[in-house]
């Protein structure tokens, strides 16, 4: 893993997390332990509406907090109700933050190549439907990561679990002062809560 990305998750503060959102990250953390604990593969499906800003923060959290713990089963992927694109100051942020990006394509929709270590394949992140044939059709757990997404979203076709872990859509602060910095926060927030998760994790 990068230094500079590694030397940020170790300064995240786990034990800020107020008790209730623990409780409410606790449902994701049995669903990867029951999974680990049967030696099956841990499928991610991050959903938000339009797949550009925190599915994208969440999938990438959660892939490196796996590889920061050492557990090698899980995948990630994130999607949305509907298809848009990555929102460019979420690469930023990522970026100021430890992680190296590469756009693949410039498309209304670029694709990104998003890296956290020399060894381990890149995060694919584009914008696409949580139905997309880029995403698992099985067998995954699908978190709602915004509360449009999960009102809108009544059934998932496939997923066997579903949980919703909402979090403030930094876009409310998009060409204000503020926006870099609320940007930050929501990374920084969605990283030290996905660390909290991984971190409960024990292996068989």
């Amino acid at each position: 893993m990068y230094p500079n990305l590694k030397n940020f998750i170790d300064r995240l503060k786990t034990d800020s997390i107020p008790v209730e959102r623990q409780a409410i990250l606790q449902v994701l953390v049995a669903y990867i332990q029951y999974k680990v604990r049967a030696h099956e593969a841990v499928r991610l499906n991050f959903i938000c509406t339009h797949n550009s800003r925190r599915s994208h923060l969440s999938q990438i959290w959660a892939q490196v907090m796996a590889a920061y713990f050492n557990i090698p089963e899980v995948t990630t992927y994130s999607g949305g109700t509907e298809a848009t694109a990555m929102f460019p100051v979420v690469g930023e942020t990522l970026k100021a933050q430890g992680f190296e990006i590469k756009a693949l394509s410039d498309a209304k929709n670029p694709v990104y190549a998003i890296k956290f270590s020399d060894n381990d394949h890149p995060i694919i992140g584009f914008s696409k439907t949580y139905d997309d044939a880029f995403n698992p059709v099985s067998g995954f757990a699908a978190i709602m990561t915004c509360s449009q997404a999960d009102a809108g979203c009544p059934f998932i076709a496939g997923a066997e679990a579903r949980i919703p872990i909402t979090y403030d859509d930094p876009k409310a602060f998009d060409g204000t002062p503020q926006q870099a910095e609320k940007y930050a926060e929501r990374s920084v927030q969605i990283a030290t809560e996905l660390c909290y998760v991984f971190s409960k994790i024990t292996k068989p």
